[in-house]
């Protein structure tokens, strides 16, 4: 099976840019999304995907988006793969803007990969907080953690999980529509992802 490393360049890209907020004063704020300057200052719903608060942070998110991006690139794709990561983390951070002051990270985007590989891939074996479910379900189940997160907060942009996760099962469904499959050409056989699964998951 061909491997492909958008998910891996974009977890390179997450890391070399923590590294400059790390070094640089001030770059993590002129990045920033800050709601009150989204209008002015657009291209922050973009570049605020890739800044992140601090080690646990970006350690969190590139161990995601390295695994379960890896995994759905492999199916639908690297073009359509990076689509997906920035129109996700764009929704995302829209979405934020009426409920956070500021925000930063790439868990939006991230979310919506996992929503749209829980539409794809729903029997998938996963292990979520040491126990082994099939995708839908820890889908599921990180829904549940973010929608307590919303009513306790816990200093975690909520609402831009929980958008970015509905984003990516919305995008998911339509792609494995049968007009989408009629369509589309697939990257790598379903059995041959069932392998891999077996193999590694």
């Amino acid at each position: 099976m061909s491997f492909r490393y958008i998910a891996f360049i974009l977890c390179a890209v997450c890391v070399l840019v923590f590294l400059v907020q790390m070094s640089v004063a001030g770059f993590t704020e002129s990045f920033l999304l800050v709601s009150e300057d989204a209008s002015v200052r657009p291209w922050i719903i973009v570049t605020s995907i890739f800044l992140h608060g601090d080690l646990s942070h970006l350690l969190g998110n590139i161990f995601a988006l390295g695994l379960f991006g890896s995994i759905l690139e492999k199916f639908i794709g690297p073009k359509k793969f990076i689509i997906m990561f920035f129109a996700s983390g764009i929704v995302a951070s829209i979405i934020s803007l009426p409920f956070y002051t500021a925000a930063l990270g790439a868990s939006g985007a991230i979310f919506g990969l996992l929503g749209m590989l829980a539409a794809l891939r729903p029997k998938m074996m996963v292990w979520t907080y040491g126990v082994p479910m099939p995708m839908f379900m820890a889908a599921g189940f990180w829904l549940l953690l973010d929608i307590a997160g919303v009513f306790y907060p816990t200093n975690t942009a909520n609402m831009a999980h929980i958008s970015g996760l509905f984003f990516g099962v919305a995008i998911g469904i339509i792609f494995r529509s049968p007009e989408a499959e009629d369509k589309k050409d697939k990257n790598i056989p379903d059995e041959e992802l069932d392998e891999w699964e077996e193999q590694w998951m």
